[in-house]
C-alpha cells in the first residue's frame, strides 16, 4: 500500500472527513473508485479497510471526502488520525520528475563522492518542502527533497543520488 494522507479530523455532521494529503495533487485521488484506511502506517496489506469513495473536493490545504460507511460525526471522529493508502496498481500515473513516498521508502541514499548514507526511512512535508528522513545504523539524516539536493532518483535501481556529505 502507498500511504497518500492522513485524515485529520471530521468535518460537519454527515461523515465528511477532512484529509491532510502526503505530496502534491491530491485532487488526482478522485479518479480512484475506492480509497483504504487504516490507525497505522505501516498495517499489513489485510489490514487496511476497504472504503468506496462518494466525495471528494479541495478544501483549503487540504481535501474533504466522504467516504461509504461513514455516515456521522461519530463514525467521522472514530477514524480521525487513520491514514489513507491505496494500493499502487489504482494510483494515477506520477508526472515525470514525480513520485510516491512510498516508492522512495526503502531507497539506498549516496552522495556525489560514491559514500553511502543510509536508506530512506520516511519522509517529512516542512511545508516549505518535503525531506528525505535517511537512516544509517543510529545515524539520521534530514535531506531536503528539492533539486538542489536530490539530483537523480531512479526507481528501479532503487537509489536515491544527493549533492550532501557524510558529515553534514
Amino acid at each position: 500500500m502507498i500511504v497518500l494522507g492522513r485524515i485529520a479530523a471530521p468535518f460537519g455532521v454527515k461523515g465528511w472527513l477532512k484529509i491532510r494529503p502526503f505530496g502534491d495533487d491530491p485532487l488526482s485521488w478522485r479518479t480512484m473508485q475506492h480509497w483504504w484506511i487504516s490507525p497505522t502506517e505501516n498495517a499489513a496489506p489485510n489490514a487496511w479497510r476497504q472504503h468506496a469513495l462518494r466525495d471528494c473536493q479541495p478544501h483549503g490545504e487540504g481535501l474533504l471526502a466522504h467516504l461509504e460507511g461513514v455516515a456521522d460525526r461519530a463514525a467521522a471522529q472514530a477514524i480521525a488520525g487513520w491514514f489513507v493508502a491505496a494500493p499502487r496498481e489504482a494510483l494515477p500515473p506520477p508526472g515525470e520528475g514525480e513520485y510516491y513516498w512510498g516508492d522512495l521508502i526503502g531507497l539506498a541514499v549516496t552522495n556525489e563522492s560514491g559514500e553511502a548514507l543510509g536508506e530512506v526511512t520516511a519522509l517529512l512535508s516542512t511545508g516549505a518542502h518535503d525531506v528525505l528522513q535517511v537512516r544509517d545504523g543510529d545515524t539520521q539524516r534530514l535531506i531536503p527533497l528539492v533539486a538542489a539536493f536530490v539530483t537523480d532518483v531512479d526507481l528501479a535501481l532503487r537509489t536515491i543520488h544527493v549533492a550532501w556529505q557524510k558529515d553534514w
